[in-house]
C-alpha cells in the first residue's frame, strides 16, 4: 500500500484571485479607449512558458490595474490588487488579488466570501463596476438599463511546490489531498464529503510540469504553479468566466425577446408585424455576430495545454449548454421571422389580387358605359 508523500513543513503562500464579469453593453466602440478612471489604459498581454502554437492568437482585452491598497482582511493586514479588463462585446472584467500564508488549505475556507472592515468586497466590486460603466458611457453601443448580478469565480494560487519539495510531484500530492482540495473548492466540510463528492469536485484537474496543477470546479479553483507562470491559467478562467456571463446576458436578452414577440403577435395589429418583422431581421443579424466574437475570446489551435484548461472550464461551467440554449432560441426567433415573411407574403399578395380584381371591374365598367 502506498504511503502518503510526506508533508512540508513550509506555509502555504499565494495569492486569492477573485474574478467577476459584468456584461454593460451591446458592444463596445471600435475606437480603444485611451483613459478609464484617469488612468491609461494599456493592451493585455501574455507570455506563454508552456507548449502552444507559433503564432499567438490570444484576444488582447484593455487593461487597467489600479493602485494596490492596504485592507484589513479575513487573516489580518493584506495588499489588495484590482485589475479591469475592458472588451468589445460590452462586457468588462474585474479581479481582484488578495494574497495569502496559512498552515493549511483548510485555512482558506474564510478567503471565499472576504470580508473588510468597510464592508464586503462583492460590494466594493459592484461600486466599481457601476462607475467603469459610466464612465464608458461615451464609448459603449445600447448600454443595459441596469447592471446585473456579476458572473464571480475564485481562484486559489498556490506558489509551489507543494508537498515533498526535493521531488515534488503534483499529481501524487492531488491523490492524498483529494478530500482537502473538494474541500476548499466546494466551501464544504471535508470531514463530511463523501467520496464520490470529492472525486467529482476534483477530478478536472491538469498538470504540464511535475509541479504545477490545476483543478477546475465550478465555482472556484485551485492552482499550484511558480508565481510568475499562475498568469495563464488565470486569462484562460477570466476568458471562460467571461462567455458564461455573457452567454447569460444574451440568454435573457432572448427570452425578453420572445415573451414580447408572442404577446405582440396575438395584441398588436396586422400594420406593426413589419416592426416586429424588421426587430427580428435585425436580432439574428446582431446575434450570428455577437456570437462569433465571443467564439473569438478563446480561439486556440492544435493540441496544447492552456487549449486543455479552457476546455475543462468550458465543460464545469456548460458554456456548451447555454450555447445551445440560445442557438434554440435564436432558431425560435427565426420560425417566428419566417412566419411573420410568410404572413406579410401572403397579405401582399391579397392586396394584389384585390387590386387586380378592382381594375378588372373599373375596366368592365369603363367598356360598358363606352359602349352605351
Amino acid at each position: 500500500m502506498a504511503n502518503a508523500p510526506s508533508s512540508s513543513s513550509e506555509r502555504l503562500t499565494g495569492e486569492v484571485v477573485y474574478l467577476y464579469a459584468y456584461d454593460v453593453a451591446y458592444e463596445m466602440a471600435r475606437q480603444p479607449v485611451e483613459t478609464l478612471l484617469g488612468q491609461p489604459l494599456t493592451p493585455f498581454r501574455i507570455d506563454m512558458n508552456r507548449r502552444g502554437p507559433r503564432h499567438q492568437l490570444f484576444y488582447q482585452p484593455q487593461l487597467l490595474a489600479l493602485p494596490a491598497r492596504e485592507r484589513v482582511g479575513p487573516l489580518g493586514p493584506v495588499r489588495v490588487e484590482t485589475t479591469i479588463k475592458v472588451l468589445t462585446i460590452g462586457a468588462i472584467s474585474i479581479s481582484v488579488r488578495i494574497p495569502f500564508s496559512v498552515e493549511r488549505l483548510s485555512d482558506l475556507q474564510v478567503f471565499h466570501d472576504p470580508e473588510f472592515a468597510d464592508g464586503s468586497l462583492n460590494e466594493e466590486v459592484r461600486r466599481l463596476a457601476e462607475s467603469v460603466r459610466n464612465e464608458l458611457a461615451p464609448h459603449i453601443r445600447r448600454p443595459i438599463d441596469q447592471l446585473m448580478d456579476e458572473e464571480a469565480y475564485t481562484v486559489f494560487c498556490v506558489h509551489g511546490p507543494v508537498g515533498d519539495t526535493s521531488s515534488p510531484d503534483t499529481e501524487t500530492w492531488l491523490k492524498f489531498h483529494r478530500r482537502e482540495v473538494a474541500a476548499l473548492l466546494t466551501q464544504e466540510d471535508g470531514n463530511w464529503l463523501s467520496d464520490q463528492e470529492a472525486t467529482e469536485s476534483t477530478h478536472r484537474h491538469l498538470s504540464y510540469f511535475r509541479d504545477d496543477l490545476i483543478v477546475v470546479d465550478w465555482d472556484a479553483a485551485l492552482v499550484i504553479d511558480q508565481p510568475a507562470d499562475t498568469t495563464e491559467a488565470l486569462h484562460i478562467l477570466e476568458l471562460a468566466n467571461l462567455q458564461l456571463a455573457e452567454l447569460e446576458a444574451y440568454d435573457r436578452h432572448l427570452d425578453t425577446t420572445l415573451v414580447r414577440s408572442y404577446r405582440d403577435l396575438g395584441t398588436r395589429p396586422l400594420r406593426r408585424r413589419s416592426d416586429m418583422l424588421r426587430e427580428l431581421r435585425e436580432l439574428r443579424i446582431d446575434m450570428a455576430r455577437v456570437n462569433d466574437e465571443l467564439s473569438n475570446l478563446s480561439k486556440f489551435f492544435g493540441d496544447w495545454h492552456l487549449a486543455r484548461v479552457h476546455e475543462a472550464a468550458a465543460a464545469r461551467f456548460h458554456l456548451s449548454d447555454w450555447q445551445r440554449s440560445v442557438q434554440d432560441k435564436l432558431k425560435t426567433l427565426d420560425e417566428l421571422h419566417q412566419i411573420l415573411k410568410s404572413d406579410q407574403g401572403n397579405r401582399w399578395m391579397m392586396i394584389l389580387e384585390v387590386t387586380v380584381v378592382l381594375l378588372f371591374i373599373i375596366d368592365v365598367a369603363m367598356l360598358f358605359r363606352g359602349g352605351r
